[in-house]
């Protein structure tokens, strides 16, 4: 084993091997590794508590996607239809059709973030609302009385 700890040996390995696509398991990385069981299962604990990696069922983990910080984004649009687009330190300056095909070309990922959204504020709601029945229906309970208190009639 080269100088890494046995924490970065073992991410090192989850990675390469969900590279390769294959599945993760604390035995494939003992077959991988010289390292003992214990140590493993320790570890891998240790990871998925530093969310360096994620069970994504018992006994199968996956590396987090680690992205970098996202940088500040502005769009400006000039009279003569020239579009500039600042990402962080960097500038594009676009002709109109380029604009238009950088356009097309993402218009996955903002129809993905409006269905994200929209997941969000649908969540919100329903959260409001189930909190509203449950008043409504301790309520009716409560009008009704007795012993039926909480339930929907």
């Amino acid at each position: 084993m080269s100088n890494k700890n046995s924490t970065d040996v073992i991410f090192d390995a989850v990675v390469d091997l969900h590279n390769n696509e294959q599945i993760v398991t604390r035995t494939t990385l003992a077959a991988m590794l010289d390292l003992k069981i214990g140590i493993i299962d320790d570890r891998l604990s240790y990871l998925v508590d530093i969310e360096k990696i994620m069970r994504v069922e018992r006994g199968v983990y996956v590396p987090v996607i680690q992205h970098p910080v996202s940088r500040i984004m502005s769009k400006m649009v000039l009279p003569d239809g020239t579009v500039k687009i600042e990402i962080g330190d960097e500038v594009l300056t676009l002709t109109p059709k380029e604009a238009r095909t950088l356009g097309n070309l993402v218009v996955a990922e903002a129809m993905q973030y409006s269905n994200i959204e929209l997941g969000h504020n649908m969540a919100v709601i329903q959260s409001s609302l189930a909190g509203q029945i449950k008043r409504l229906s301790h309520q009716v309970g409560d009008l009704v009385g007795g012993g039926r208190q909480g339930e929907l009639l």
